[in-house]
């Protein structure tokens, strides 16, 4: 198809866009009473007649509005004439702002036929006559009060007048003034109308013009504007939109866009991000700074803004309350709104649930800025609390265990700060265990399974143990002439009353025909129920084994400690394992010491809630690096006390050891 670009409407042509016209009002019957146009507003108002006649014209309706309009009288002054509304007037508004890119279209013959338009304008109905039937109601009014009134009355009072002399006007109040409102609608008042004929569809004048819509000339010399390369064609059709730029919406001060976020420093651009998220994964933050960034430089960046938390990160308390700000529920200052925070903030380090009342009841604020506080970092759990809304990072702490040890001496430092703020009780220092938690869901996972079958060993294995003691009791009985070399043999005799044997249960399905972990059908023991010499050095080797190999990641552990990451490696062994055979408290103490490692007496208060397990410490002495009298004086130190200064630490060290150490290399030997 032959395109063709008509010129002679050139900057003449508008697109009227009518709405949808009442049944009494079509196309075919339209009469135009009058039409004007402001041209440099580019504003038109048209008059057109309604068809009275037509069966959906309510007549009673129309007799009312034009008697509300103009009254009984009837003159030259009258909007409607005939005492009925018969006609409508229509104002128009620009549909838009740039109608570069539009075009009347007439195809004919094969060829196309384009014209540029000058403009679009909406017309929608006009309703002034409403405001002149209010002003007529009002003269009305205005008369009836005034007749009342006595001619006596009528004359004015004699009033005193104040004169004033306006000030001559500096350029920024002009400028204000021209740019205002009332000025500007002032000035498209004063441009006059210019009045308009209209004709008809089939008016012979409008045939003719119709003709321009065509192009005049069809030779190429006439149409240079489409004598262009591809390339400029192609930018014809494809302008760079620098006006549609500056035409996009302003966003909300509080909104940026991801585009306007990366042209920022990275980190005004984490802290933005933190500010608008306030609890993110490392992994979500650096897929929404991009690829190619840098995770160390993130890193830096992310611990100057906010705090690790169950291995995500949470924005800090002053990001978000900046100094010499205020709570905008109750006027507290931005530094206690930052306390109390930081407090919930700590309490989700120690628990996974937190529970309103008691934040509301240490912290002393306003139920909404708690609930602010909760919000930024929890969702609310009906009948058990707030748990905190994301899962703990475990891959994360596993990667970067230097950032973790950084952030838990800073909370450790924090939780100094709030206990003599707020002077905090044991209660508050001690993470709950809810029993709510410990409800079975309906789908049970692997690891519930196995902690739930775990937990049912527990309970059967008192009495488990009883029907042993029973069949070795039986046995001794039944055999009381046969005499073994025991030499080589430690006999286990404890009382079970003085010291509980460790619980070293495992998966139930592993206990099926087990009694205290050994097959009955493959029993070790010999006839007075011991154990082998042989099975006794396996046993002894991989007890050893176990406990040289914890040390020497660990350093320093509780004996509560050191039986969990046992009860964890009985777990990953196989059923019948020589380890099964049964595992004392005081052959585990015992083998800690033979591996190298010393009780450290540690003087905790008397007051402490720990249990016994708890306050027993053991450390590896000589582990044959460079740090061994390093780490001797260290534990020296905690064993006259169980809280000492960094700065206290770091004189005896030197003191000690005859050097001066850094502070990376003190930071070694505590972590």
């Amino acid at each position: 198809i032959d395109v063709f670009l008509a010129r002679s409407l050139l900057e003449k042509l508008y697109l009227f866009q009518y709405p949808i016209r009442p049944a009494s009002m079509t196309y075919d019957d339209v009469t135009h009473l009058s039409a004007k146009i402001k041209p440099k507003q580019q504003k038109v108002e048209l008059e057109m007649a309604i068809d009275t006649l037509n069966p959906n014209y309510c007549r009673s309706k129309g007799e009312q509005i034009a008697l509300n309009v103009d009254g009984t009288c009837t003159d030259e002054t009258s909007t409607y004439s005939s005492k009925l509304m018969d006609k409508q007037t229509f104002c128009s508004s620009q549909a838009a702002s740039n109608v570069s890119r539009y075009a009347a279209a007439v195809y004919k013959k094969g060829e196309l036929h384009l014209t540029p338009l000058h403009g679009i304008l909406q017309l929608r109905p006009s309703f002034t006559y409403l405001d002149k039937a209010d002003a007529k109601h009002r003269e009305r009014e205005a008369a009836n009060e005034g007749g009342d009134s006595s001619q006596d009355e009528a004359e004015d009072d004699v009033k005193q007048i104040t004169v004033r002399f306006s000030r001559p006007e500096t350029e920024q109040a002009r400028q204000r003034r021209v740019q205002s409102y009332e000025f500007l609608q002032k000035r498209q008042a004063e441009e006059h109308w210019v009045h308009l004929h209209y004709y008809g569809l089939k008016d012979s004048r409008s045939e003719h013009e119709r003709q321009y819509l065509f192009s005049q000339g069809h030779g190429l010399a006439e149409n240079t504007e489409l004598i262009k390369s591809p390339s400029e064609y192609l930018m014809m059709l494809m302008p760079p939109s620098v006006e549609e730029e500056n035409d996009k919406p302003m966003a909300p001060s509080n909104v940026l866009s991801m585009a306007q976020l990366k042209t920022l420093p990275l980190a005004d651009q984490i802290k933005i991000l933190m500010k608008n998220v306030k609890v993110m994964p490392f992994a979500n933050l650096m897929s929404l700074l991009g690829s190619g960034t840098d995770s160390t430089a993130v890193l830096r960046c992310i611990q100057q803004v906010a705090m690790l938390v169950q291995g995500n990160w949470v924005v800090k308390s002053d990001v978000l309350y900046p100094k010499d700000t205020s709570s905008p529920h109750s006027g507290v200052p931005a530094e206690v709104l930052c306390r109390g925070r930081d407090f919930v903030m700590w309490k989700f380090t120690q628990d996974r649930w937190v529970v309103r009342k008691e934040v509301a009841a240490v912290t002393k604020l306003c139920p909404e800025d708690v609930k602010d506080f909760l919000e930024h970092m929890s969702v609310a759990r009906i009948n058990k609390g707030w748990e905190f809304m994301l899962p703990y990072d475990e891959d994360f702490v596993k990667k970067h265990p230097d950032i973790v040890q950084r952030q838990h001496m800073l909370w450790m430092g924090i939780q100094a700060k709030l206990e003599k703020v707020y002077n905090l009780l044991k209660e508050h220092l001690t993470p709950k265990k809810q029993e709510a938690q410990s409800a079975h869901p309906l789908l049970v996972s692997g690891e519930q399974r196995v902690s739930m079958a775990k937990a049912k060993v527990k309970q059967n294995y008192g009495q488990l143990e009883k029907e042993l003691q029973k069949q070795k009791a039986e046995m001794k009985s039944h055999d009381t002439s046969v005499k073994m070399d025991v030499s080589n043999i430690h006999i286990k005799e404890e009382p079970v009353s003085d010291e509980e044997p460790m619980d070293t249960s495992v998966y139930e399905g592993m206990n099926n025909g087990i009694v205290n972990g050994l097959h009955v059908e493959e029993d070790p023991t010999d006839l007075n129920g011991h154990l082998p010499g042989g099975c006794i050095d396996r046993v002894a080797q991989e007890l050893k084994a176990f406990v040289s190999s914890t040390f020497k990641k660990q350093f320093v552990l509780t004996l509560s400690e050191l039986k969990r990451l046992f009860n964890l490696h009985l777990a990953s062994l196989p059923p019948g394992h020589t380890l099964f055979s049964g595992i004392s408290d005081k052959m585990l103490q015992d083998m800690v010491l033979d591996t190298g490692c010393k009780q450290i007496l540690v003087p905790f208060p008397p007051q402490t809630a720990a249990s016994p397990d708890e306050l027993k410490v053991y450390a590896l002495w000589e582990a044959g690096d460079t740090y061994d009298q390093h780490r001797q004086v260290l534990l020296e130190i905690f064993s006259k006390n169980y809280r000492v200064r960094r700065n206290v630490i770091q004189n005896q060290l030197s003191q000690e050891c005859g050097e001066d150490l850094n502070k990376q290399e003190v930071d070694r030997v505590l972590k």
